[in-house]
């Protein structure tokens, strides 16, 4: 019996502490006076009674009552049950001691006030419905006046009401007042009683919500409520908490939270709390806790809070049962707004059964919840009591959970949910109430044992689902309510509106001596008159059905039948020591042995040995088992889930071998190096499992029940399952088989825990000696189990070799991580770094592993109450037991070294090339499979060629992998895997992980990562030292970054070099003091602030208007073209040369400009028909319009361009000398290549000049512009004038293309449409009405240019205004398509037909007067600059060649797709191509300045020349076409590939790869039209970044000058260094005895020898001079060079070597008679296809170079018997090909696919204001089904039916499948928000036509008008949303500033201006690009006098901008505002 209530308390309002209407609360009385000693007062109740705080009110409130919870240092709750009412109290105001006025204030004072008072009841009990009745009465009888003393009432119910303990009768009482009550204790105190809060919480949050803070309660996060009730917060509260029965919350619990304890809510420690709704705004500072808003129905889960997700099927099954809880007699008016829709799978019946007349009770609910979440644990925890460990029965029992065993045998290691409720204090303690086998049960314990059956019925007939729910329900109904017949209460409550009384007079103070009277009497009432209780009936607790049941174990035998047969005989082969059989079929045995059951029965089969005295064996056995242990450890994680290790344990201490004469070594010191064995859990989980077994044998033999079998010890598995399916292993061996048989007869063997019962069972009975023997024999049986694993981790935590450092896998002993260690260390530079030890304390390994045995040993035997004194002797014992064993291992470890080594493969000698050194001999390495299915037997086939064991050799040249499979039915092939040293990207440390056919794996492995798309994962063998594997690395280090290329192999591989003439280079400064004062001094200059100095300058050079790095915002935000590259040596200045660096000038020898002109790119200019600078009378000639320039030869205008360069005739060098410094590195435009027919010219340049910071050092700012900018400009405009005449389209017409019948650039914006429009297009309007749909203007892939759009001009007295009235029918469907016009004329009004075109950079197209330039247009392009390629070619590299295998998440074709590799090869080949329209069909010149001119630039210029000259589609013309475009014109070869260590910083970038790239994809279109083939390709790409060839070596053709080697003869190797006439007076700067070989010399020297290079499908003279290839990303695929793998023998671009190896290999296969096998077998996982494949014409080549051979005969060179071979003319005549008309369309078609994406592209550069705005909108799409033909917009595929649906834009109507969505251009031509009418689309559209874009009239012959947004226009009132002055704080170290900011709706923008008046925007944030928008304080340097709350931060993709308001109401305003947008 307990008391109804501990202590009575009177609580008020504090008027002595006062201040303007707030206070404390006071206690005024409380009762009894004296604490209770079993129960002691709780301090600081008066927080919880006003958990807001204690404030006067000016209205007098109705009386509340809540009750809050407390818990004491025990753990213990306590129960505060409040009354709060109101009392009058007269108040004076008076003005406060420190001046505050009364408005201050909190509270508006009043002469008459409120204040509040509270009763308060502390109580134990829950029974908070008799609180408030007990309460409400005492409040009655006070404000009714009733005839009752309160002391009374108060005495009776502290002291005379006594309730029984759960279980007991119901108690009826009365206080004294008249009532009548009942308390009814529930049946069971486990089971607790919620009455109907877990219903009320489902209907306050719904289904999805409540199970999420359901499983964040199981998992330990913090969970905050929030309400405006105080009960609904301690309701819901205690919902959460009796959801989780049986599991009991053990962490903080505080329903209701006062707000000065807020602070608690800073905890790191889980919680479940409720504050008020008024604290609910201080919740954001909260980040990790989640927030319920009760009232609004809502779950916030912050970011940083990752929860599980529920296991399946227990929460599925659950979601169901909660929609279907009362199907049949729910009501659906009452119950309409509760989640739990009952009638949800009633909704769609034809005739729905008539609703109850009486609807189910909200308590009759929450009952049927509770036992869906009752069943859902019982189905979760199934099996858990077969995973209960029995450690001590008496004198209590000791009982732990085996938490791994449980995982494996449920399958749920992985899930993450059930791993952390395990591990959580809930399941803890519900392990120690209910792990007891004898004890009382509740409702939990008979639902868990009926669970799976009634699961299996409910499968059968699912109708039985809610019948068992609601018997469950009913029965805790019954546990809450026991007695049958209700007892109807009398409870007096005050009179209606009694609280509201105006003449109410005060509590009064209650005699405390009646009140402790009464109690007195009470107590001793109760203590005479006790109420006799029945005891609790204790039983055995059901076991339920055991965890081995839920194994489908007929499915589990039938899949590892055949597996374990295999390894039945295997282990019979070792033991009956037939090696050799063993062997064979080992590698079958390792592959079964990934499977659980295989390896739990291998150990089954090693103790089966054991037991037949095979325990020693001999080395080859020795070895064979070891093997087999360590991979049943390897496939086995640290858990342990499965018992391997358990079970092996004991077999490692076992299987022993003979070293020597008294010296033995057991295989413990074998299986060492796993992660289990750190583990502390798993070393007390087998503990214990041990210990049980010890129990249950020395308690057995007292049951008659129980027959002791065969005593398998310890290597069986876990008694509890002891029918395991593992038994089927032993089913073909006869002793086996009968031993099974015999068990099956004999009687039930009793498992621990039933041992455990019975005899906790006659515990009572049992004399004092027999429980003290008993207790004895327990605590001596865990002892010696303590010493026995004591000894166990001795021997498996010692390593053999001791000197070595004994290296902890798990930092944290006790740490619940069961994680594999090749993920938990996966990141991890080194071991050491997570062991958490100091180095001192690892190398002692004797410490270590006496601190890890001793940790152990302190907490099991504490654990299982073993005496002090035996713990003490075992901490004495461990030191020893180590220090002898150490010793111990010593004498094996030496004794082991010397026995015989084990046969392993030969090292194999790499084939290597002329000049080619071993730097580091064979180190003996595994080659390790990576993420490539090459080699590995899988979906590719062959054999499984890795894992291979070899050695890995370094070269000065390449890493060399050769050496044999570990695989031993493919060890006869040889595995060859090499990559130039210079390749070599990325090398790190890798964790490995087990890898089949390798024995023992060390831990660490080393990853090498080529740019060749080469990956290397290797593992060093353990004969190699670390010392040698350092050396590897630094070695490899050293030659891959060399201080200069002349150290490269290039230079020094063929010839040893003069390291004195290539490591010393001229040091032009000798230190960094000299350089800072040159650099100082030189910029000094360029700025006008010192004077020039004269002397030592051979030209005079104007300034350059800024400095030679660009300026510009696009270079200086990350364009990586200059910013990010290091200082070279050689290219310190681009700009200015010193006259002392030259000799003199090359004018002055004509044998050097001869010479010079020999170079293939210079020959080009002369079979272009430009001249040649050597011919005098070529200036003399006036028809020549253009000349080759010398300006440049001493490279005095720019180091990066060629000595010659090709300028028109009429344009003097010093001219050009004056504008060069317009474009950036001086690269000014110079003509590459000029069109055959048209006369077009293709110049090259780099991107122009911003005004920059020397510009604004130099001029004078009150004076504008400089005289040197000035006279720069001129010339520039001189100079485009000069390329404009040169054009002939700016004078005369030309004759179309044969194969063009649209000539001209309106041909190409009228792409099937007849109408042309006129070359001069109208004057600009004033006005134009912009609401076209331009969907597909962004799009090069639509069928036809007709569904663009309609293109109209108004003809106002204009004859010749042209219109395309070819309207598509598909516009119609948007509505208002007939006044799109002039939008699009708006956009390309300069798309005039005009001699030069340039297309350029967006950053620098905005300050060119187009004025000044006439007949020129200035294009905006987009290009992918440097940085963009560097990242793109990481993600393709990981996605080709990943470290590991692929997922399904991430495939193949996803991360490519990721890499956007293929859309920057899009973007270069549609620059190309509309440069290559404009020149071959538009006959304009094409100006590229992109850039700094040496990247992109070169990238378009390049592959448009291809297209265009069939000359540059041969090897000689590709030859050309490369040294002059990339090498001649400075591409930075030695900068972006990284080869020398100055270098490496930047990156690696491979735009030359890409241009490849770009060509082997045009070669793929059309392969007839290249003499080269693929291979000439790939080998370039191989070997531009090899460093094998000097050919792409240096940054421009300056520094190949002063190495001397740009002029030779062609023959490097002969160069005579001594004549001077070669040298043109250089002197170069580093003189290298070897001058290396030329790329170009080796492919025409195998050429001559050999078809390896040429494309025997050439034919020039059947195809089109101009190629337009398709640029579709559907047409585009991944270059095989990214993805082939030549394992036979390497890279097959290494000529020599690969001729070799397949020499070698060939000779190596004779058959028995020692021919060569005329059979060839070729695996595509090993050999290279195609070079195995046979090739007819090579084949008839090489027969007849035999025939001659043989005959004697002059053998002729294969190229000239293919020139003279004679083409079937005869047949020829006779076999005409006739041209379909389907051919005849898809050329047409695939033409103007070409000119439409030219179009585009200058479409997009010419659409400028609104226009351009207007497409950077985004679509808004939504699946759609299409029941008429249709096509993705993006890329041309049919879209149609229902099974072809696809995404349309309700805005724009623009049509794509669901993949292409990702890929769609943001040209939504949406300009308006749709408002909320019932408009149609059309009706949409046309209500736009009202808003303008106002530009001004310009005159006809000038550029773009530029349309401005004016903030006072009729369309921008409409489309602000809001609008307002701002302070808005600046960048970096800028204060604030107020700006009038306007929220423009149309352009989802937040715009600024200076003022309100002002017309131009200083500036905008894009609203796309906002992340959150939230309210901040605390903000440092904020303006005096700001309110606090008026400040807000807004976040981008970019920055954080902060914003000051004028108040805080106006700051949530635009909060507001901005949230709606986004």
């Amino acid at each position: 019996m307990s008391r109804l209530a501990d202590y009575f308390i009177v609580i008020g309002y504090d008027h002595d502490k006062d201040r303007n209407g707030s206070s404390e609360g006071r206690i005024i009385q409380r009762f009894p006076e004296t604490d209770w000693e079993s129960c002691p007062f709780t301090q600081s109740i008066e927080l919880f009674c006003r958990p807001i705080g204690w404030t006067l009110s000016a209205q007098r409130q109705p009386p509340e009552f809540f009750v809050a919870v407390l818990t004491d240092i025990d753990a213990d709750r306590h129960y505060l049950s409040v009354l709060t009412f109101s009392e009058s109290v007269a108040i004076s105001p008076t003005k406060s001691d420190d001046g505050d006025s009364e408005e201050d204030s909190a509270v508006t004072i009043h002469s008459l006030m409120y204040s509040p008072k509270c009763l308060v009841l502390v109580s134990r009990l829950d029974y908070f419905e008799t609180f408030k009745n007990c309460l409400g009465i005492i409040y009655t009888a006070y404000v009714d006046k009733l005839d009752v003393q309160l002391e009374a009432l108060v005495g009776n119910i502290l002291g005379c009401v006594q309730v029984p303990p759960p279980g007991g009768p119901q108690v009826r009482f009365s206080i004294g007042a008249g009532d009548r009550q009942a308390l009814q204790p529930p049946v069971s105190g486990t089971v607790p009683s919620s009455h109907s809060a877990t219903a009320l919480l489902f209907q306050q949050l719904g289904i999805q919500n409540v199970l999420t803070l359901f499983c964040a309660a199981l998992t330990d996060h913090k969970i905050l409520f929030h309400s405006q009730s105080y009960s609904r917060l301690t309701d819901a509260c205690q919902a959460i908490n009796i959801l989780q029965y049986p599991l009991k919350y053990s962490y903080v619990y505080v329903p209701i939270l006062p707000a000065p304890l807020y602070e608690v809510l800073n905890t790191p420690t889980p919680f479940i709390a409720g504050v008020h709704s008024s604290l609910a705004d201080d919740t954001a500072d909260l980040v990790d806790v989640i927030v319920v808003d009760l009232d609004g129905g809502s779950v916030h889960i912050p970011e940083c809070v990752n929860l599980p997700t529920l296991p399946e099927p227990m929460v599925s099954r659950a979601k169901k049962a909660l929609t279907m809880i009362d199907i049949s007699s729910i009501s659906t008016c009452t119950w309409s707004e509760m989640v739990m829709n009952a009638d949800l799978l009633m909704a769609d019946y034809a005739f729905p059964p008539p609703s109850p007349k009486k609807p189910p009770s909200l308590e009759q609910k929450d009952k049927e919840i509770r036992a869906i979440f009752i069943r859902f644990f019982a189905e979760l925890l199934t099996g858990y009591r077969s995973c209960l460990t029995v450690i001590r029965i008496h004198p209590e029992p000791f009982i732990t959970f085996h938490k791994a065993n449980f995982l494996g045998h449920r399958g749920m290691v992985d899930a993450e949910f059930v791993v952390r409720v395990l591990e959580g204090m809930g399941f803890g303690t519900f392990v120690a109430e209910r792990g007891n086998p004898y004890r009382a049960c509740d409702i939990f314990d008979e639902v868990y044992a009926n669970i799976h059956d009634q699961l299996t019925v409910e499968s059968a007939d699912p109708d039985k689902v809610m019948e068992h729910i609601k018997d469950l329900a009913k029965q805790l109904h019954t546990n809450e309510s026991p007695n049958p017949q209700p007892y109807v209460q009398k409870v007096p409550k005050p009179t209606e509106g009694a609280y509201n009384r105006i003449h109410q007079t005060p509590f009064p103070i209650l005699d405390s001596e009646n009140v402790h009277k009464i109690l007195r009497e009470g107590i001793e009432k109760q203590n005479i008159n006790k109420i006799p209780l029945r005891p609790h009936q204790v039983r055995i607790v059901p076991m339920g059905t055991p965890i081995t049941a839920l194994v489908d174990r007929q499915r589990i035998v039938d899949n590892n039948a055949r597996r374990l047969e295999v390894l039945r005989n295997c282990i019979n082969f070792v033991f009956d020591n037939k090696i050799s059989d063993a062997r064979i079929i080992f590698p079958a045995v390792l592959r079964a042995l990934k499977s659980r059951v295989a390896r739990l029965a291998l150990t089954q089969e090693l103790s089966y040995h054991i037991r037949s005295n095979r325990a020693v064996l001999e080395h080859q056995q020795f070895d064979l088992v070891v093997k087999l242990l360590n991979c049943c450890l390897q496939n086995d994680s640290s858990m342990d889930e499965n018992g391997v290790a358990a079970a092996i344990l004991p077999l490692a201490t076992t299987f022993y071998r003979r070293l020597c004469t008294g010296i033995i070594q057991f295989a413990y010191t074998c299986v060492q190096e796993h992660a289990v064995w750190q583990n502390m859990q798993f070393w007390e989980a087998a503990f214990y499992l041990d210990v049980q077994k010890q129990i249950q044998q020395l308690y057995a033999p007292h049951f008659e029940e129980n027959h002791v079998g065969d005593k398998r010890d310890s290597f069986q598995s876990s008694p509890t399952h002891k029918n395991s399916e593992l038994n089927v292993s032993k089913n073909c061996n006869g002793q086996s088989v009968t031993q099974e048989k015999r068990s099956s007869y004999r009687a039930r063997e009793m498992g621990a825990l039933e041992i455990a019962a019975e005899q906790l069972r006659t515990w009572p009975t049992l004399s004092e000696e027999k429980k003290a023997e008993m207790i004895s024999n327990e605590e001596s049986t865990v002892y010696s189990q303590a010493i026995h694993y004591a000894n166990r981790m001795v021997y498996m935590r010692v390593p053999l070799e001791t000197q070595k450092t004994m290296k902890a896998l798990s930092p944290d002993w006790e740490s619940t991580s069961n994680s594999n260690i090749a993920s938990s260390l996966a990141d991890s530079e080194s071991i050491d770094a997570e062991s958490g030890y100091d180095e001192m304390e690892i190398c002692d390994v004797g410490a270590s592993v006496i601190k890890f045995v001793t940790r152990f040993v302190d907490k099991v035997c504490n654990d299982s109450r073993v005496t002090q004194e035996h713990i003490k002797s075992l901490h004495q014992m461990i030191p020893g037991v180590v220090a002898m064993h150490i010793e111990t291992l010593e004498a094996v470890n030496r004794e082991s070294k010397r026995l015989p080594p084990i046969q392993k493969p030969k090292i194999l000698k790499p084939t290597l090339l002329p000049g080619e050194e071993v730097v580091i001999d064979g180190l003996r390495v595994y080659l390790l499979p990576d993420g490539r299915e090459e080699g590995l037997g899988g979906n590719m086939g062959g054999p499984t060629l890795l894992p291979a064991e070899g050695a890995i050799s370094l070269t000065n040249y390449r890493i060399i992998f050769k050496g044999t499979p570990c695989d031993p039915l493919a060890c006869e092939q040889i595995v060859i895997r090499s990559f130039p040293i210079s390749t070599l990207t990325k090398e790190k440390l890798v964790k490995l992980q087990y890898t089949p056919h390798i024995d023992q794996l060390p831990k660490e492995g080393l990853q090498l990562r080529a740019c060749i798309f080469q990956l290397m994962k290797i593992a060093f063998d353990e004969e190699v030292s670390p010392d040698d594997v350092e050396a590897f690395r630094k070695l490899s280090t050293k030659y891959r970054s060399p201080t200069n290329v002349f150290m490269t192999f290039a230079f020094s591989g063929q010839a040893v070099p003069q390291p004195s003439a290539m490591l010393k280079p001229i040091e032009k400064n000798a230190s960094l003091k000299n350089f800072a004062k040159k650099t100082i001094m030189r910029t000094a200059r360029k700025a006008g602030i010192a004077k020039q100095k004269a002397p030592k300058r051979k030209y005079v050079l104007p300034t350059p208007p800024m400095s030679r790095r660009s300026m510009s915002p696009r270079s200086s935000a990350g364009s990586d073209s200059e910013s990010d590259r290091p200082a070279s040596e050689a290219l310190d200045d681009l700009s200015i040369i010193d006259e002392g660096e030259f000799g003199r000038s090359w004018l002055s020898d004509p044998k050097v400009i001869e010479k010079l002109m020999e170079r293939p790119g210079y020959q080009d200019y002369i079979r272009q028909g430009f001249g040649d600078p050597s011919d005098g009378t070529v200036r003399g000639k006036s028809t020549e319009q253009f000349r080759v320039s010398t300006i440049n030869s001493n490279f005095s205008v720019s180091k990066s361009y060629p000595a010659l360069l090709v300028v028109p005739a009429n344009f003097p060098d010093d001219s050009i000398r004056k504008f060069a410094r317009t474009h950036r590195q001086y690269r000014f435009p110079v003509v590459t290549w000029r069109h055959p027919r048209t006369k077009a010219l293709l110049l090259r340049a780099s991107g122009f000049h911003g005004r920059g910071l020397m510009g604004m050092l130099k001029s004078d700012p009150t004076t504008g512009t400089s005289t040197g900018e000035i006279s720069a400009t001129l010339h520039q405009e001189r100079y485009f004038s000069c390329i404009v005449s040169a054009t002939p389209n700016s004078t005369k017409s030309y004759k179309p293309s044969y194969s063009d019948s649209l000539t001209s650039l309106d041909s190409l914006m009228l792409s099937g449409v007849q109408d042309i429009l006129p070359e001069t297009p109208e004057v600009v309007r004033r006005s134009h009405p912009a609401t076209g749909s331009m969907r597909n203007i962004n799009n090069p892939k639509s069928s036809s240019f007709s569904r663009i759009g309609s293109i109209r001009e108004k003809p106002r007295g204009n004859s010749n205004s042209a219109t395309l009235d070819h309207l598509s029918p598909a516009l119609h469907q948007n509505g208002g398509v007939n006044d799109r016009a002039d939008l699009l004329h708006t956009s390309v009004q300069g798309l005039k037909r005009v001699a030069l075109y340039v297309l350029g950079e967006k950053t620098q197209m905005k300050g060119i007067k187009v004025e000044s330039f006439p007949k020129c247009d200035f294009i905006p392009v987009d290009f992918y600059e440097v940085r963009h390629v560097k990242a793109s070619f990481k993600k393709l590299m990981r996605a080709c060649v990943p470290s590991a295998p692929l997922t399904q998440e991430t495939g193949f074709l996803k991360l490519v797709e990721e890499s956007e590799w293929l859309l920057q090869v899009q973007n270069i080949m549609q620059l190309a191509g509309a440069t290559v329209d404009l020149l071959d069909v538009q006959g304009s010149s094409v100006m590229i300045c992109l850039e700094d001119g040496w990247d992109c630039t070169t990238q378009v210029v390049s592959v448009s020349q291809l297209l265009l000259d069939p000359y540059y589609r041969t090897i000689e013309g590709f030859k050309c076409l490369v040294e002059k475009e990339w090498l001649s014109f400075g591409h930075r070869f030695t900068h972006r590939s990284n080869q020398t260590v100055a270098n490496q910083a930047s990156g690696f970038a491979p735009m030359f790869l890409q241009f490849l790239d770009v060509v082997h994809q045009i070669h793929h279109q059309f392969p007839l039209s290249f003499e080269f083939n693929q291979f000439f390709l790939r080998f370039i790409a191989y070997h531009y970044v090899s460093n094998r060839f000097r050919t792409f070596m240096m940054d421009n053709e300056y520094e190949r000058v002063e190495a001397g080697w740009l002029i030779d003869d062609r023959r490097s190797s002969k160069i005579n260094h001594d004549q001077s006439d070669l040298d043109g007076g250089f002197v170069p700067r580093y003189q290298q005895s070897n001058q290396g070989l030329s790329i170009w010399d080796y492919i025409e020297k195998h050429h001559r020898k050999s078809t390896v290079f040429m494309n025997f499908l050439y034919s020039p003279t059947d195809q089109d001079s101009v190629l337009r290839p398709y640029s579709n990303l559907s047409n585009l695929r991944i270059w095989d060079f990214y993805l082939t793998e030549d394992l036979a023998h390497g890279p097959a671009y290494e000529i020599e070597t690969t001729n070799k190896e397949i020499q070698i290999s060939e000779e190596e296969k004779t058959d028995s008679s020692g021919q060569p096998l005329l059979r060839k077998m070729v695996n595509g996982c090993y050999d290279n296809v195609s070079i195995q494949l046979p090739n007819v014409f090579r084949q008839m080549l090489l027969e007849l170079h035999k025939l001659e051979t043989d005959l004697g005969h002059f053998q002729q060179k294969w190229k000239t018997v293919w020139d003279r071979l004679e083409l079937p003319t005869g047949q020829r005549e006779t076999i005409h090909r006739n041209f379909s008309f389907n051919t005849q369309i898809v050329k047409s078609h695939g033409r103007s696919i070409h000119k439409r994406s030219t179009l585009e592209i200058l479409v997009k550069g010419k659409m400028l204001g609104e226009a351009a705005k207007m497409f950077s909108q985004p679509h808004r799409f939504e699946k759609y089904t299409y029941t008429t033909p249709a096509y993705c917009d993006y890329c041309g595929q049919v879209l149609w039916g229902l099974l072809k649906t696809g995404m349309h834009c309700t805005d724009c109507g623009y049509n794509c499948h669901e993949k292409c969505l990702s890929h769609v251009p943001k040209n939504c031509t949406k300009l308006k928000l749709v408002p909320d009418s019932s408009n149609s689309s059309a009706n949409v559209s046309r209500s736009s036509d009202t808003s303008t874009l106002k530009s001004e009239e310009l005159p006809v012959d000038t550029g773009p008008t530029y349309a401005t947004y004016t903030p006072t226009t009729t369309n921008t009132e409409q489309s602000c949303l809001h609008k307002g002055y701002l302070y808005k704080r600046g960048a970096l170290l800028k204060g604030w500033k107020q700006r009038w900011f306007v929220l423009d709706a149309t352009k989802h923008q937040l715009r600024y201006y200076d003022s309100e008046e002002d017309t131009n925007c200083k500036g905008f944030i894009e609203l796309f690009d906002v992340q959150s928008v939230q309210p901040i304080r605390n903000v440092q340097g904020a303006p005096k006098k700001s309110d606090e709350n008026a400040f807000f931060e807004l976040k981008t993709n970019r920055r954080i901008y902060n914003f000051l308001a004028a108040d805080s109401k106006t700051a949530q305003t635009w909060i507001d505002r901005i949230h709606s947008f986004i």
